[in-house]
């Protein structure tokens, strides 16, 4: 099946695809986002773009249906992640509604070079999901006053781990005065019997 869609980054179940971590992998298991050139190497099967295609919808809030039974999850207390946050899903709907989706995916690929910027400079080889969660989760001025302030604390001779242990700190500090946790909500563990 060829799939491909206009806007790649933001998939069209509301995931900010270009922030996840597997869109900016090296290796085999590179995701081009969700239609992206060369998705169904990476994604074989989705019944959420099966479903689309047969709506001939571009995102699933266009539908009529939405939110339908695929959506039951983001109305739990808690939803968990996979590589990639779901947390803003129901909120990011409601922007691209609001705004437009032309000046989401600005606003999505601003994002996205800030978070390349971040791996280059401040992955000390382990922190990309947090990163990828951190630009995720907090909003643009966020993110852009937060390395503004990382970029004034680090200087020349500081080492890899140091420059990313003050951009992680930075992070966090922000993320913790807008109450919000920066890691991904893994599926609950399952009882032992």
């Amino acid at each position: 099946m060829n799939y491909d869609r206009k806007y790649p980054i933001y998939s069209l179940c509301g995931l900010n695809c270009g922030l996840c971590p597997n869109y900016h992998s090296t290796g085999s298991f590179i995701c081009p986002g969700c239609g992206g050139k060369d998705f169904y190497s990476v994604h074989p099967k989705c019944s959420i773009i099966t479903c689309a295609i047969t709506k001939d919808i571009e995102f699933c809030h266009e539908c009529n249906e939405f939110p339908c039974s695929k959506y039951a999850h983001l109305d739990n207390e808690i939803v968990y992640d996979s590589f990639i946050s779901y947390q803003n899903v129901k909120n990011d709907i409601v922007k691209v509604r609001h705004i437009g989706i032309e000046a989401y995916c600005d606003e999505q690929n601003d994002k996205i070079k800030i978070l390349e910027y971040l791996l280059n400079n401040y992955n000390a080889g382990r922190q990309k999901s947090f990163f990828c969660v951190a630009v995720n989760l907090l909003e643009l001025s966020d993110i852009k006053s937060t390395l503004e302030k990382i970029e004034s604390l680090i200087n020349d001779d500081m080492d890899i781990k140091t420059k990313s242990q003050i951009a992680v700190n930075e992070f966090k500090f922000v993320a913790n005065q807008r109450n919000i946790d920066i890691k991904l909500i893994k599926n609950k563990p399952k009882e032992r019997h």
